[in-house]
């Protein structure tokens, strides 16, 4: 079996990760999903307030090597033990998750396409365009409910690094991508264009 990797990329808070869930359920048994998310670095040698001082959204961030390795072995069809992130204490947990090699492997991540190993193994790319105030309002309510985030705190982040990178980072390579969907349109009809796309 020859996997296809299908990645999903756009700013934070998008939609990506909605997108790719309703693309696992769409296709099941023939994918698998990755969150780049997962392959944060651990920051537990450093204490809380330096924590909150890393910049999450550098591609220095996050352990792409690990990534990187753990595609070539999907790719080679083994399956891999993929990193588990605490987002609350920016720490990566002693457990992990196995993920199985399918004919399709969604890699989902805001900062896919600023590695060029990992665009090189990408069979499909695909970019979420979601307006930033839309982005910022998702964020929010994410944040505040997953990751024992206060409002202040997001927004600050927002405006600090979030934007600054995205426009560095995320928003240059739009136009290497071959589908670009509208993160305002509903998700379902997104998941079936993507399935649309990679099917033909």
């Amino acid at each position: 079996m020859k996997v296809k990797f299908l990645g999903i990329t756009g700013g934070a808070a998008s939609g990506k990760t909605t997108v790719a869930d309703l693309l696992s359920k769409d296709l099941h048994g023939r994918i698998s999903v990755i969150q780049f998310d997962r392959y944060y670095r651990d920051q537990g040698h450093l204490d809380a307030e330096e924590r909150s001082l890393v910049n999450y959204d550098h591609p220095d961030s996050l352990d792409h090597e690990l990534l990187i390795e753990h595609l070539a072995s999907l790719s080679e069809g083994d399956s891999i033990d993929a990193p588990i992130y605490d987002f609350a204490t920016h720490t990566r947990s002693e457990q992990t998750e196995k993920i199985e090699p399918k004919e399709f492997i969604v890699v989902d991540g805001i900062l896919i396409m600023a590695f060029v190993e990992i665009v090189e193994r990408l069979t499909f790319k695909i970019f979420i365009d979601t307006p930033d105030e839309t982005r910022l309002i998702r964020r929010i309510k994410r944040d505040m409910s997953e990751r024992g985030r206060t409002e202040e705190s997001v927004r600050k982040q927002f405006e600090a690094s979030v934007l600054p990178m995205h426009k560095k980072f995320v928003e240059p390579f739009k136009d290497f991508t071959e589908l670009i969907i509208n993160g305002l349109d509903d998700p379902s009809k997104s998941a079936a264009k993507v399935i649309s796309f990679i099917d033909s």
